[in-house]
Formats: C-alpha cells, sequence, structure tokens
C-alpha cells in the first residue's frame, strides 16, 4: 500500500521502518517542526535517510499542509504519535481516510499522558487502541484494540518499552492491513466509559508522604523515568525513579515520622509513608545527576532523621 506517515520521535520512525520493511511504499512524512536548539526529529531523520519526503508545518489546518498531502495521493494516513491536532480536511485526503494510535484502552485515557495515569491509579491493565480520528480528542470510532498487563513493580517505562511501543508498531501493520483490504469495523467508544486525564507534569508528579504507600510507590512508577516523581529533602529537590515499595502489616510496624528517611544501607534508603515505606534506589538530588542511591548515601547528601516533605 501507498502510505503517508503523520507522527514524530522513535515511535514514529519505528513505524516507518515497519512499513518499508514489509514492502509498503511511504510516500511522505508530516511531523512538527523542531524547537529552537532541539534535536533533529528522529522520525524525520529516518525518512530523510531512506529518501522519503519529509514535510514540517508549524500546523496540520493549513492550505500547504493539505496540499503537501493530496499531492502524495496515498491510500492511507498513518498517525503514529501525534500531538498536533490534524484536522478532519486534512485525515479523509487518503483513500481509505486515516487510522491513529493511542497507548490506552478507549475510550478510558483519553488525553495526552495515558500511560502514566493507569498506573499511578494501581490498575492492573492497560493497552492500545487504533482509532479513526475525529476532532474531538482520542473520541473516534476504534478500529483495533490490544491489551497489556500492568505488574506491581512496573513503571511507565516498561510498560511503554517492554508492550504498548513493540504492540503498537505490530497493531499499526495490522489495522491498516484490514481498513484498506475493507476487512475492518467500526466500534463506536461508549461516552458512559470515557475518562479524560491531563498532562502528567511536575505538579501531579510531587509525592505527599502523608498518602498511603501504595500511592506514593504508584506515583513513583507512573513517573519513572518522566517526568520523575519529586519531594524535597532539606532544602533541595529529590527526584526519586526505581524504587520498591515495604507495606507494614501489623499494628506499630510503620517505622519514623511521615516523610522521614530511615532504614539506610549501603545501597538504598527508605522513606516512611502511611502504611508503609518506599525503598528508594536510583534519585536525583538538586542539580546533580540520576545516580544510583549509594552513590548519595556514600557522599553524606542523604542521612538517616532527614525529613522528606
Amino acid at each position: 500500500m501507498r502510505i503517508a506517515i503523520v507522527g514524530q520521535q522513535d515511535f514514529g520512525k519505528a513505524v516507518l521502518e515497519a512499513f518499508l520493511a514489509r514492502g509498503d511504499q511511504v510516500a511522505g512524512v508530516f511531523c512538527a517542526p523542531e524547537k529552537p536548539g532541539a534535536r533533529p526529529d528522529a522520525l524525520k531523520v529516518a525518512a530523510q535517510e531512506k529518501g522519503v519526503e519529509v514535510f514540517q508545518f508549524p500546523s496540520l489546518k493549513s492550505e500547504e499542509a493539505r496540499t503537501s498531502l493530496k499531492r502524495l495521493a496515498p491510500d492511507l494516513g498513518i498517525m503514529a504519535f501525534v500531538l498536533q491536532f490534524a484536522p478532519q480536511d486534512f485525515v479523509t485526503i487518503p483513500k481509505h481516510g486515516t487510522i491513529q494510535y493511542h497507548p490506552s484502552l478507549l475510550p478510558k485515557y483519553r488525553g495526552p499522558s495515558s500511560i502514566n495515569w493507569p498506573i499511578i491509579r494501581g490498575d492492573s491493565k492497560t493497552g492500545l487502541t487504533i482509532f479513526r480520528p475525529t476532532d474531538g480528542l482520542d473520541e473516534g470510532p476504534v478500529i483495533l484494540q490490544k491489551e497489556a498487563p500492568i505488574a506491581p513493580d512496573d513503571t511507565l517505562g516498561t510498560v511503554y518499552f517492554d508492550r504498548l511501543f513493540p504492540m503498537g508498531v505490530e497493531a499499526m501493520l495490522e489495522a491498516a492491513d484490514l481498513v484498506v483490504n475493507n476487512k475492518h469495523q467500526e466500534v463506536v467508544q461508549d461516552e458512559a466509559k470515557a475518562t479524560y486525564e491531563g498532562w502528567c507534569r511536575k505538579a501531579e508528579a510531587r509525592l505527599n508522604w502523608a498518602n498511603h504507600v501504595d500511592f506514593v510507590y504508584n506515583t513513583v512508577r507512573g513517573c519513572n523515568p518522566a517526568p520523575g516523581a519529586w519531594t524535597t529533602l532539606n532544602g533541595k529537590e529529590l527526584q526519586i525513579f526505581d524504587a520498591r515499595k515495604h507495606a507494614v502489616r501489623t499494628f506499630g510496624a510503620v517505622r519514623g515520622k511521615i516523610g522521614e528517611v530511615v532504614e539506610v544501607t549501603p545501597q538504598s534508603f527508605q522513606i516512611t509513608a502511611q502504611g508503609g515505606r518506599v525503598e528508594v534506589q536510583r534519585a536525583k538530588l538538586g542539580d546533580g545527576k540520576k545516580v544510583a542511591a549509594a552513590e548519595l548515601l556514600s557522599s553524606g547528601a542523604i542521612k538517616p532523621g532527614m525529613i522528606a516533605a
């Protein structure tokens, strides 16, 4: 088939390479312009290396964007990790329309941080959806869905890179074949089951040690590696990445005050929350680098009795 890809970064690159590897023709690639000083987009670089025409329009609502897509005359549009708004007069140009990837089981977790929130909320499963883009955010009819488990110690990184990323590339190929061969079904999303969550950024990633240890730990997991769950310790910002949870099961077993650094070993330190402790194994203190907890402890930057807030 002849396709046009709209996307960016590593996921867009992987989708491009997957279609080319099986012999499809990529007529062109659309990706957002890079911000000043940013590295060249991975999808853009890969497309240029493979001789695929690249378009970088500030807006896909422009006449230039529509004209360029019409000139390519694709059978299908493929939206792979798209943050730009794509209007209907753009996505309906390809012969068989356009399909889009979203890393959640729509209609749940519509929005831009749909991988973070299921982990933060303690869900045991998530998944991906291939759907028809509409003018509503992640609201179009569903073509294909795949489920993926969330294990108790999974992080944003493991869920995405180990599951939703590779599964998503394969699902894009599968859904494209279904649509072009007219073997697909389009299921309207049930609005009664729909949820929307906004960005998970720094404000949402702040830890409150007075919360239950389950919620604190899930926030750490759901923000690892980005945006990085954080607290303050001795006047400095402490970002926590790799960690483990230690729940208590008997009355009086919680050690220390809420937020207190306890259970210090050469390799890690623990911070007390309601109902247990979070063992920190990798972190970033102040303007330093992300390092193993052992390095912070050996330098004396973190000591027993300090209070995180």
